[in-house]
């Protein structure tokens, strides 16, 4: 039975387990959008396409599976770009639809044609022009696959007007195999066994953990291995949540805004042991004085991130999850390993650890009524029981959410780590609550970064999405001004924003509520309000103008040298 292309494209959402599809309509896909009404596939109609591809991205990550877009042709698929860049770096699974002039015109500058396939090369994981109707049906199952297996990524397919039109047939789902593409899930044995004898050798071992860890489900068999063998756990930004934080063995995050403790460990290690992370140089700071007396077991799924910025000693090319399985296992099966032999070899390490803790916890200097931002979030993880799914903005917002936002679950942290995307968080919350309906999801925004998206409004009203924005509002570009202040002898050019809305008014325009803190006292009665707020909430928190995120890495240092509080 031969079906249009637009029926094909939601027979393949449907076959592919497709629920939700975040986007915007046009002339160019306006055929694929009245099919799309017919299905019981849920549409959100964002404000703006940059905020399709985050909340697409955010409602994967979430789910754990591919996240949705689907936009028109032109402007539509240029406004994708920084979202699909976003998610490239951080490894998450999408697939972008991008509508297309018919294929007669490709070339000929025709009315909101663009090159989508030639700009968005560098930034997907692939992508594709459909220009003959009868592959579009083995492509896009082709794209969710290569999205999804191995590391994960973005894959755009651009769908010229008349492919889209077109008569086809539907042919039945076969298994998919690509001669050039073969990731390797396995880890070899000699490598695995090659690893547990280097870890039982250490005395001083850190487990540094990535985003990998949460994108192979993992997490269970990480946290099995470090308490096995008694080993202090540090991870990435993109990686929180991958161990328990609130763990006696996690170091929390390290690198630039990482803790003291956890940048001490690195640099004073025996072995480091690097699992589904890339060496980013957040993470590193001056690589030549990076884990300086260590050997390192790197773990990626990806081969091309293994020795790419710090050259490794036993490269392990695997799934995260089935080399920790691996793992685990070698050591359940060696005889002479002992649990509690492994526990007296490494406390003394775990107690010089403790003691950095003591020494130089994360903190900050309060200042009678007015309001730290890391206090905020402290009282949004104690009014919570740490069990929000947070996002962030990018920037200061984003780090203290980091620090002071303690995740022991997976999938509860949505932020844009590797490409540091302003306008990120509100739209990945609204993805998020379309993901997980009875959860409470919080942006933790800045007042710069939340105005970049802040038009999704609409949306979250729209879908009735009752997410909760906590706004740390300083009146400036935070992170920048830091910087300025630091090493630009507080010349703040162009980081004030001294002209900003009234945000409770902007959400009460839009049907949300709107909420103000500006002192102390006033923080938890907002939040409470808040949570109790079956609507979307901006909570404005007038915060201390100039304060910092600490520890700071300076560019170019050590991640020892550090600026403290």
């Amino acid at each position: 039975m031969k079906v249009t292309g637009a029926q094909a494209i939601i027979k393949c959402l449907k076959e592919q387990g497709v629920e939700v599809i975040f986007g915007f309509p046009g002339g160019a896909v306006i055929d694929l959008y009245d099919e799309l009404e017919k299905s019981d596939i849920t549409h959100v109609l964002v404000r703006h396409e940059q905020a399709a591809v985050h909340a697409a991205d955010a409602y994967g990550r979430v789910k754990g599976d591919v996240g949705v877009a689907l936009v028109t042709s032109g402007p539509g698929a240029t406004n994708t770009v920084t979202g699909i860049a976003s998610a490239y770096m951080d490894s998450i699974p999408l697939v972008v639809f991008t509508g297309q002039v018919p294929t007669a015109l490709i070339g000929n500058d025709a009315f909101q044609e663009v090159d989508i396939v030639g700009i968005t090369r560098p930034c997907t994981k692939h992508n594709y022009l459909v220009k003959d109707a009868n592959e579009l049906v083995s492509i896009i199952r082709e794209a969710f696959y290569i999205a999804r297996t191995g590391r994960p990524g973005p894959v755009l397919i651009d769908l010229p007007k008349d492919v889209v039109n077109s008569k086809i047939n539907f042919e039945e789902p076969t298994p998919i195999k690509m001669q050039t593409y073969r990731p390797t899930y396995e880890p070899h044995p000699g490598q695995i066994a090659k690893a547990c004898k280097e870890i039982l050798k250490a005395k001083k071992p850190v487990v540094y953990a990535g985003g990998g860890v949460i994108a192979s489900n993992s997490n269970e068999d990480l946290t099995e291995l470090a308490t096995k063998l008694n080993m202090p756990v540090t991870m990435t930004l993109m990686g929180l949540g991958g161990f328990p934080g609130t763990h006696k063995l996690s170091m929390g995050m390290l690198g630039m805004h990482g803790t003291y403790y956890a940048n001490m460990a690195v640099s004073q290690c025996d072995l480091l042991i690097a699992i589904g992370a890339r060496f980013d140089d957040r993470v590193t700071g001056k690589i030549a004085a990076f884990a300086p007396y260590a050997k390192i077991i790197h773990v990626d799924i990806d081969p091309t991130s293994i020795s790419k910025n710090v050259k490794v000693d036993i490269p392990i090319v695997a799934d995260c999850k089935h080399a920790l399985i691996a793992m685990n296992r070698w050591f359940d099966v060696q005889e002479d390993f002992k649990e509690k032999e492994q526990e007296e070899k490494t406390s003394p390490w775990i107690d010089e650890i403790n003691d950095w803790k003591r020494k130089h916890p994360l903190g900050y200097v309060e200042e009678g009524d007015i309001i730290k931002p890391q206090y905020v979030v402290q009282k949004l993880h104690e009014l919570t029981n740490g069990d929000a799914i947070i996002s962030t903005e990018v920037g200061q917002n984003q780090m203290w959410a980091a620090q002071f936002y303690h995740f022991n679950l997976p999938r509860h942290f949505l932020t844009s780590g590797g490409l540091g995307v302003m306008g990120y968080g509100f739209p990945a919350a609204i993805g998020a609550q379309m993901a997980a309906p009875g959860r409470t999801i919080i942006d933790i925004a800045g007042d710069g970064s939340l105005q970049m998206n802040i038009q999704e409004l609409a949306t979250a009203r729209q879908y009735k999405c009752p997410v909760k924005v906590a706004i740390l509002n300083n009146n400036f570009l935070g992170m920048v001004r830091q910087w300025q202040e630091l090493f630009y002898d507080k010349r703040y050019a162009a980081t004030g924003l001294e002209v900003a809305p009234d945000f409770v008014k902007v959400a009460q325009a839009y049907g949300a509520v709107g909420l103000r803190a500006t002192k102390v006292s006033e923080v938890v009665p907002v939040i409470k309000e808040a949570l109790a707020t079956d609507n979307t909430v901006f909570m404005d928190f007038v915060i201390a103008r100039e304060e910092g995120v600490y520890p700071m890495v300076p560019a170019g240092k050590a991640t020892t040298e550090m600026l403290l509080v």
